[in-house]
C-alpha cells in the first residue's frame, strides 16, 4: 500500500543473551522491539517552520513524572486515593492487568499467553460475565506498584485452553484488540498486590477510540474522543486532504521535510518518500487515514532506529566473535552455532561482552525510557489536535537529531559513523535528564510481577527484539 514503508535491507550480526547463560549468534535483518516505543527526544532549534510550534514545550521535561501516575499500591490497605473528583455513577469497575514498560495504542492487536493464577482467574471472570474487558497500564520504571493513569482498554477477541498441550504451564493463548482508552481513577484493592491472591481492580473513565464501543450492550456510557467526526461526509473530506486543520496540515508538512532528510543523509532506517504523501492525519478513530495509524508507524519507527543502534554496537565485537570461532577453534563458516556459551569465549572476549553490556545499558536503557513516556504522552492526549501537536514536536526533534548528524559528518569526513551517531544522539537529548531524575534505570518490567503473561510472539531468547513485516526502507 501507499502508507506501507518497507524494511531495510541493512543485515547486521547480533549478540543475544539466552535465558541458560549462553550467547546466541546470529545474522539477521534489523528488526523492531515489542517494547512499544517512541524516539530519542532532543530541544528544538530555532528554525522558521517551528514558528506556530514555539509555545510547546518539551513534554518530556519532567522526565518520569511528565507522565500522569497513580499512587502506589505498596502498604495501602483500602481503594488508594482519587485521581478524578467527578467520577459518579458512571465510573467503570475493571480488571488491571499491568504489562511492565509497554505501550499499547488504540486499534491494535495484541496475543497473551496466560499462566499466572491470579490472571486465569480475571479470565474466568471477564468470560463468565461476558464482559471481555480489562485495562492494560505501564508500570512506573522504577517505583514498584504504582502504574500509569492513562491505560488501554483491552477487548478479548478470541481465546484457545491449551492446558493439556502444555502440561498446564500455559492456560490460555488469547488474542485481543485494544478498543479504547481508559482513564484511571483509583485502585479498588490494592492490598492484594503484594500476595497475588487474586487481581487488580480499578475504577476508571473509558474514552472510546473505535466508535464500536456504544454497539456493545453491556457497555455504560463511554466517553467518546471529542474530537472524532460525527458524520460520514466530514470523514470522507478528511481523508482526501480537502478538511486538513492548520495543525494537520503542519504535521504532514513536517513529516515530508524528515523524510527528505532521511533520503539526504541515506539513514539506513527511513521511510519511504511514498508513505510521506499519503501520511495519515485525520480524526477518525480507525482506518487508513486515521492519526492513529500513523502514531503506531512512529512507533514502529523509533523501535526500528533502537534496533539499528543496538545491533551498530554489537557489530564489532560480532566480528571478533566470528574470527574466535574460525580461527581460534577452527569452526568453518557453514558450522558456526547458533548460540556459545559465555565460560567457552577467551578471556579477552568475556571481558569485552562485560564491558559491551555495560554500554548498552547505559546508552540504550536511557532511551528506551524516554522512547515509552513519549508514546504515553501521546496517549494521555486529551483530544485529536493534541495528539498532533505532540507527534509534529517529535517529529521535528528528530530533524534536529538529523541535522546535527549532517553537520558532523561535515566536520568528521571519513570518521566512524558509529561515534558521529553517538554524538548525534547526545546534542540536546533529555535522555540524560530523565536519567539524572529516576536515578538507577534497570528493567522496566515491574519486579513483583515476575509471572507476568508475556505476548505470545516473544522470542524464547529473551531478546526484546522481533521480526515485523512491512517495516522501513
Amino acid at each position: 500500500t501507499a502508507f506501507a514503508p518497507q524494511r531495510s535491507a541493512v543485515r547486521s550480526a547480533s549478540l543475544v543473551g539466552t535465558s541458560d547463560g549462553h550467547l546466541a549468534v546470529v545474522d539477521r535483518r534489523i528488526t523492531s522491539s515489542r517494547l512499544n516505543m517512541a524516539l530519542d527526544e532532543y530541544d528544538d532549534e530555532d528554525d522558521d517552520e517551528d514558528d506556530d510550534d514555539d509555545d510547546l514545550e518539551d513534554p518530556l521535561s519532567n522526565g518520569v513524572e511528565s507522565v500522569s501516575w497513580l499512587p502506589t499500591v505498596i502498604g495501602a490497605t483500602g481503594p488508594t486515593k482519587a485521581m478524578m473528583d467527578d467520577m459518579g455513577a458512571d465510573a467503570d469497575v475493571l480488571p488491571l492487568f499491568p504489562l511492565g514498560g509497554i505501550v499499547y495504542t488504540p486499534n491494535s492487536e495484541h496475543i497473551l499467553n496466560i499462566f499466572e493464577p491470579r490472571y486465569r482467574e480475571m479470565y474466568n471472570d471477564i468470560l463468565m460475565n461476558g464482559t471481555k474487558r480489562f485495562v492494560v497500564s505501564m508500570s512506573h520504571p522504577t517505583e514498584e506498584g504504582r502504574f500509569a493513569q492513562m491505560g488501554v482498554l483491552f477487548q478479548l477477541e478470541d481465546l484457545k485452553e491449551v492446558s493439556e498441550q502444555t502440561a498446564d504451564q500455559i492456560k490460555y493463548i488469547c488474542n485481543h484488540k485494544v478498543v479504547g482508552r481508559v482513564k484511571l481513577n483509583r485502585v479498588l484493592n490494592p492490598e492484594i498486590w503484594t500476595s497475588r491472591d487474586t487481581y487488580l481492580r480499578v475504577e476508571g473513565a473509558i474514552i472510546d477510540d473505535t466508535g464500536d464501543l456504544d454497539d456493545d450492550a453491556d457497555s455504560v456510557a463511554e466517553k467518546k474522543d471529542e474530537s472524532v467526526p460525527s458524520d460520514v461526509y466530514s470523514q470522507l473530506a478528511a481523508a482526501t486532504g480537502s478538511m486538513l486543520s492548520k495543525e494537520e496540515k503542519a504535521l504532514k508538512e513536517s513529516f515530508i521535510s524528515l523524510v527528505e532528510m532521511q533520503h539526504e543523509l541515506e539513514e539506513d532506517v527511513r521511510f519511504t518518500r511514498t508513505s510521506a504523501m499519503a501520511l495519515a492525519v485525520g480524526p477518525e478513530p480507525t482506518g487508513d487515514s486515521s492519526l492513529w495509524t500513523t502514531i503506531r508507524l512512529w512507533q514502529s519507527y523509533t523501535e526500528q532506529r533502537l534496533v539499528a543502534r543496538q545491533n551498530e554496537m554489537q557489530r564489532e565485537f560480532q566480528d571478533k566473535l566470528m574470527e574466535f570461532l574460525m580461527k581460534d577453534k577452527g569452526v568453518k563458516e557453514e558450522e558456526i552455532p547458533s548460540a556459545i556459551g559465555f565460560t567457552d569465549l577467551s578471556p579477552e572476549l568475556q571481558k569485552e561482552v562485560t564491558e559491551l553490556q555495560k554500554t548498552m545499558s547505559l546508552e540504550l536503557r536511557p532511551l528506551v525510557l524516554e522512547s515509552t513516556l513519549t508514546m504515553q504522552k501521546i496517549l494521555e492526549a486529551e483530544d485529536h489536535v493534541a495528539r498532533v501537536n505532540l507527534l509534529r514536536h517529535f517529529i521535528e526533534s528528530e530533524k534536529q537529531r538529523l541535522n546535527a548528524k549532517k553537520q558532523l559528518k561535515g566536520m568528521f569526513s571519513g570518521g566512524s559513523s558509529g561515534i558521529i551517531e553517538k554524538s548525534a544522539e547526545s546534542l540536546g537529548s533529555s535522555a540524560a535528564s530523565i536519567k539524572s531524575t529516576t536515578g538507577s534505570i534497570g528493567s522496566m518490567d515491574d519486579d513483583d510481577n515476575d509471572d507476568e503473561e508475556k505476548e505470545n510472539d516473544a522470542p524464547s531468547s529473551g531478546s526484546i527484539f522481533l521480526d515485523e513485516d512491512d517495516a522501513f526502507q
